[in-house]
């Protein structure tokens, strides 16, 4: 027969895995609805940009500096990073 210490212990467990379960659940939530704000804010800068060619430069001009990885560069139609001699080294290892 369990006793009262030990029967405790078990409800406290079990409850600390309900709360991961739940915060798990609630950081789902959250990046899923971090997502959806980043998709919707870059449809409507990409849809400004079209109506306004001056805010359009601007953009790329912003997109040049802040994109890094040449595949996010590509889909910009933007130019490879150019790789400096030791990063160059490297990628050869």
């Amino acid at each position: 027969m369990a006793t009262s210490k030990e029967k405790v212990l078990k409800q406290r467990a079990a409850l600390d895995e309900r709360l991961k379960k739940i915060a798990a659940r609630e950081r789902a939530t959250e990046r899923k609805s971090d997502t959806r704000r980043k998709v919707l804010a870059g449809a409507a800068v990409i849809d400004w940009a079209k109506r306004d060619s001056e805010f359009s430069q601007q953009l790329m001009g912003k997109l040049r500096g802040f994109l890094t990885r040449d595949y996010d560069r590509k889909l910009f139609g933007l130019p490879q990073v150019e790789k400096t001699y030791g990063e160059q080294s490297r990628e050869a290892a």
